[in-house]
């Protein structure tokens, strides 16, 4: 049953004292985008990202760093396998229009260290093009965003360059831009050139 617009309020000041912040346990089961994480005698259902789910298995130990959404009719929890990638999703949930689903879904489609680096250049163009992000969301991530980015996130514009040109590539080959995406993510960044950037995500989707 939903909670009234008072009581709701009193539930979520009354949850705030008690946020689950970080939860260590085992997997009971997994889902598209959630895995259940049993924790003492309690399963707690953690959305979590696609890359997550995939490298995970039922039985297997699990730790995460926990963001709990307090809707009216529902508690959410998220989670991340470390703290800097929390507080990027948080960061995320500062700009206009986005709520913690469409947070989770931009960080499937782009690593926190490539979203900090086209962010904290304004270069909305590489976030729609290679991390796949809409054309005005990722305008309203750079504008929202950009002078909340440190110096220190600067990705070299070569990377930048570089992944533009293999995915532009990988598509004349005949690879999906999610292919090509997805492989692009794995590439260390000490790697800039587009021409060895392509060579080594080759390499990846050749292995599956």
């Amino acid at each position: 049953m939903a909670l009234s617009a008072r009581n709701q309020g009193y539930f979520a000041k009354w949850y705030d004292s008690r946020m689950i912040g970080y939860i260590e346990g085992t997997v009971k089961a997994a889902r598209e985008a959630h895995l259940i994480v049993q924790a003492g005698a309690i399963g707690y259902k953690v959305g979590v990202l696609k890359e997550t789910v995939l490298r995970t298995q039922v039985g297997s130990p699990v730790s995460f760093w926990i963001y709990t959404a307090v809707r009216e009719d529902a508690l959410d929890l998220y989670g991340f396998a470390d703290e800097a990638e929390l507080r990027f999703f948080e960061l995320l949930l500062t700009v206009s229009g986005i709520g913690p689903k469409s947070a989770l879904g931009i960080l499937d489609i782009a690593s926190v260290e490539t979203l900090r680096s086209a962010i904290s250049t304004a270069n909305a163009s590489y976030l729609t093009n290679v991390s796949g992000i809409g054309k005005k969301t990722a305008e309203k991530i750079v504008l929202e965003l950009k002078d909340k980015m440190k110096a220190g996130d600067k990705m070299q514009s070569g990377v930048l360059r570089g992944d533009q040109e293999a995915l532009e590539a990988m598509r004349a080959l005949g690879y999906t831009a999610a292919e090509a995406r997805d492989a692009l993510r794995e590439i260390p960044h000490d790697i800039e050139s587009g021409s060895d950037r392509l060579r080594a995500a080759l390499k990846l989707v050749g292995k599956k």
